[in-house]
């Protein structure tokens, strides 16, 4: 437990510290033309993501939304662990959202 709590800690510190926030045009059939990437809009997915469990559907939309984002936090030292977990891929496949072939 005091792992998922430092790498929660961790997440928010780094989101917190290094906002992405970047415009990302899209490059799929994701319908997010011009969606702000923004690690911090993926708070909701964080328990769900640290711990394993079902994501919410707060978690889900975000996802949904910053779908074009997610290569670019890949390639983010800040957040390649989170995007490349086996929970993460969990999360996503959940969701709905299939995971980045960057």
């Amino acid at each position: 437990m005091k792992i998922v709590t430092l790498i929660l800690v961790v997440f928010v510190t780094l989101s917190l510290s290094f906002p992405a926030a970047i415009k990302a045009a899209d490059t799929g059939d994701t319908g997010n033309v011009g969606v702000t990437c923004d690690a911090r809009q993926l708070q909701p997915c964080l328990a769900a993501i640290t711990g394993g469990g079902q994501p919410s559907g707060a978690c889900c939309a975000k996802l949904t939304e910053q779908q074009s984002c997610l290569c670019g936090f890949a390639k983010n030292p800040a957040f390649a662990q989170y995007i490349s977990s086996p929970n993460s891929r969990k999360v996503l496949a959940a969701c709905g959202v299939a995971y980045p072939t960057c």
